[in-house]
């Protein structure tokens, strides 16, 4: 049997405003139940033709592990072939609390999914990050805030907090989380802003193993 969870909820009222109807949803494979396609029981397999695989990636803050694949392998559609594979995937320096990156769209999308995949057999596979948006617009956007400053403040607008970190068991497998609405459509998007973190304190290995992010534009 295979041995894989799925969680689901709804954002609360005061860590989401502006988006009331944010979801977040997330499936995890345990690592005997791996496989290379990233098939999960109902989430998509990432793909190769979304949105995100025209738009360019920037590194905002945080700096990558020397062991680490640099940023395209988040939007390449080429998955890695075992758990840990430092080179397939993309993952901040450990000991440090992880970064921010900054997705740029050719131009504003109406986009209705975001699909974010990682894989490690121990610590590294769960993910934590907050998710924002801007469209371009917005008369005070600073593009490349730091940590220490909050995206709200200059001109981000907060979708959602994505953490797949499970409850009890194993933390090791592959993740997929997506982030949609219920009207069926996130908004008119240029510009998305994950701001990842560790997903635990216990040693210098907390850094998510990213594999990729898909974007569904409508």
């Amino acid at each position: 049997m295979l041995a894989i969870s799925k969680s689901k909820w709804i954002l609360p009222l005061l860590i989401a405003p502006l988006f009331l109807n944010a979801h977040v949803d997330f499936e995890h494979i345990a690592n005997r139940a791996a496989n290379l396609t990233f098939k999960f029981p109902s989430l998509p397999s990432p793909s190769k033709a979304d949105a995100a695989s025209t738009a360019r990636l920037t590194l905002v803050d945080g700096k990558p592990d020397d062991g680490s694949a640099d940023l395209s392998a988040l939007t390449d559609g080429q998955l890695p072939t075992q758990a840990d594979e430092p080179g397939a995937n993309f993952y901040f320096e450990a000991g440090t609390m992880g970064g921010r990156i900054r997705m740029d769209f050719p131009a504003p999308l109406d986009i209705k999914q975001i699909i974010s995949y990682s894989w490690h057999p121990g610590s590294r596979g769960p993910q934590l990050y907050k998710l924002y948006a801007a469209d371009g617009s917005e008369p005070n956007l600073n593009l490349a805030p730091k940590r220490g400053i909050d995206p709200v403040t200059c001109g981000w607008r907060f979708i959602a907090t994505v953490s797949t970190i499970p409850k009890q068991g194993e933390e090791g497998g592959q993740y997929a989380a997506s982030v949609t609405d219920s009207s069926g459509n996130l908004g008119k998007i240029r510009y998305l802003l994950f701001d990842c973190y560790v997903t635990e304190l216990n040693d210098d290995w907390g850094n998510t193993f990213y594999s990729e992010i898909d974007v569904i534009a409508r």
